[in-house]
């Protein structure tokens, strides 16, 4: 199959949706199938797929558009080629008015395409700018929907909320592809520890403390103020306990959040660090002993499945689209997004090693047979060869794929 996926950027500062949409065409690419990515910022993709016929191939056809995010000229006839060579096409999200131009030239030359909502739709995102969100699905956004041979969720949670805005649409239900290769032979804790100082439990030394792992970006959906609390609320129940923030985001609100620790005296207890990525990532999940993320909302997260793929328990709130999966599991908590309900589940699991030690297994197992792989891709060309199969006339009832 010649597949076409387009994202307005790739550039990985956005979040997951640029990391999935990677991870799935080279998994397709690399089952024989021609993928092409289509984008008006080239951002973050893979040097490595530069003009290698080995790779899926990415094509930047306009500069990512600063005022009105609309192709023209030049671009939109580009764009139409890509189309009109293809097999189907595959775009991610609905707000970004170029989505919604490759789901229309997909209609005028016949060919099926998808929709991946990315979390778009979910309750908490459609509660910001709910008049303006409901105005662009009147006018473009619900026909952009309703058309798609499939519009795709990540989890029953996602479809669960995001369904009434296109009720004559067919959602179907496809886990994140994840590339699990970093964490089949992971480098160890050593790594981490000795790059952060604050991490003296993975290096053996006297007096270590248990940690606690924040990696996100910075940005108040987050919950950070509220895992920060936690740890303080920690502090005057005298649990000794070392927090780690991994990530970047908004200046301003860093600077808040640096100077909420410094309120609460806790500067000796946790540390910002930054990015973090590749080996060394995979590396202080398996340094730090739980890890903790008060969001508001996110539709898959990657940062749940790593963690559980490391070995380290999971502590959360129903704002992720995959709680249900992450309890079934057995290596998370799902708890309120309150500083007392994080604290309270950080203090059975830091206070309780051997309960660690079985969610952090029983969280790995799950991780390796729920996102197999293999198993993942043979469901993503189903999806795809059903809907060649039935041409953009598809049928339109809702369920799970």
């Amino acid at each position: 199959m010649r597949i076409l996926h387009f994202l307005p950027s790739l550039d990985l500062a956005r979040g997951g949706p640029v990391r999935a949409v990677f991870d799935l065409c080279a998994g397709l690419h690399g089952r024989g199938h021609h993928l092409t990515i289509c984008t008006c910022e080239r951002g973050d993709a893979p040097l490595e797929w530069e003009d290698d016929p080995a790779t899926p191939n990415v094509v930047q056809i306009t500069e990512q558009p600063r005022v009105v995010p609309i192709l023209r000229g030049a671009a939109k006839a580009r764009a139409e080629e890509l189309v009109k060579s293809h097999d189907m096409v595959h775009v991610h999200g609905v707000w970004d008015y170029t989505n919604t131009q490759f789901s229309a030239l997909a209609r005028a030359h016949k060919k099926p395409y998808f929709v991946s909502l990315r979390g778009m739709l979910d309750d908490w995102p459609m509660e910001q700018k709910t008049f303006k969100k409901k105005a662009f699905l009147a006018l473009v956004g619900r026909k952009h929907l309703e058309l798609a041979a499939a519009v795709h969720c990540t989890a029953q949670a996602e479809l669960d909320q995001s369904g009434k805005w296109f009720p004559k649409g067919r959602g179907v239900v496809l886990p994140n592809l994840l590339d699990l290769d970093p964490f089949r032979n992971p480098p160890g804790p050593g790594l981490a520890a000795n790059k952060f100082s604050l991490l003296t439990r993975a290096s053996g030394a006297a007096g270590a403390k248990p940690s606690v792992l924040f990696l996100s970006r910075l940005h108040h959906k987050k919950g950070l103020e509220v895992f920060i609390r936690a740890a303080g609320r920690l502090k005057e129940r005298e649990i000794d306990a070392v927090f780690i923030i991994a990530g970047t985001g908004d200046p301003n609100y860093a600077e808040r959040m640096q100077e909420l620790v410094a309120g609460l005296e806790l500067e000796d207890r946790i540390a910002f660090i930054g990015h973090v990525g590749g080996p060394l990532k995979v590396s202080l999940y398996q340094a730090c002993d739980v890890f903790a993320l008060p969001t508001s909302q996110e539709n898959f997260g990657f940062v749940f499945p790593e963690s559980l793929a490391a070995g380290t328990p999971v502590i959360t709130t129903k704002g992720v689209d995959i709680w249900p999966e992450l309890i079934e599991s057995g290596g998370s908590r799902i708890v309120d997004r309150t500083p007392e309900a994080f604290a309270d589940a950080l203090e059975e699991l830091l206070t309780r090693p051997e309960l660690r030690a079985e969610m952090g297994a029983r969280g790995r197992e799950w991780v390796f047979r729920q996102f197999d792989e293999g198993a993942l891709l043979e469901r993503y060309e189903a999806l795809y060869e059903g809907a060649a199969r039935r041409g953009t006339e598809g049928q339109r009832d809702r369920g799970t794929e």
